[in-house]
């Protein structure tokens, strides 16, 4: 029997993107990373900085101890490979590439939940996000023929021990 899916966002559950802009979370380390999708210049004509990202070492042993196989579901598709797998020290992951164009969200869903259940394919997934809803968990119940665990993490903090235990007792 496969083991669970872990569908892996970066922001919000890697990335603590919404703590305090000038105090970096206890654990975490600052990374400068100019990413290729994102080389260019602003609206306003001004080169667009490389951005503040800030990780965890710890989380990617963590990660790979999981009984899941990891999945970026990321906006950073491919790009997470490249700049996120090598700072973790994880191995090139799957990626899950969103619809274009994607869809608006005025039914209430995640741009990413349909994607992700389709990819799943009936296959069981947790999915650690920020940006998940109850209306998310909803549709996947109602949707996917397999076990789910949409799971929302808060984007101040990213994952922390209490994630990771709820993870691994549900796998």
């Amino acid at each position: 029997m496969p083991r669970p899916l872990l569908f892996l966002d970066v922001d919000g559950p890697l990335n603590p993107y919404a703590a305090k802009p000038c105090r970096r979370p206890e654990g975490y380390l600052t990374h400068r990373m100019a990413l290729p999708s994102l080389q260019g210049y602003d609206l306003m004509g001004r080169r667009i900085k490389p951005l503040r990202v800030w990780l965890r070492p710890d989380h990617g042993p963590r990660l790979l101890a999981l009984p899941y196989d990891l999945v970026w579901a990321t906006t950073w598709t491919g790009e997470a490979n490249e700049w996120i797998s090598p700072v973790l020290g994880l191995p090139e992951l799957p990626v899950v590439h969103w619809p274009q164009p994607r869809p608006d969200g005025s039914d209430g869903l995640h741009f990413k939940t349909r994607a992700l259940v389709a990819w799943a394919d009936g296959r069981d997934f947790a999915w650690v996000d920020d940006e998940l809803t109850e209306a998310d968990a909803q549709w996947i119940g109602a949707h996917h023929p397999g076990r789910a665990l949409p799971y929302r993490v808060d984007p101040r903090h990213g994952l922390r021990e209490d994630d990771f235990a709820a993870l691994s007792a549900w796998a």
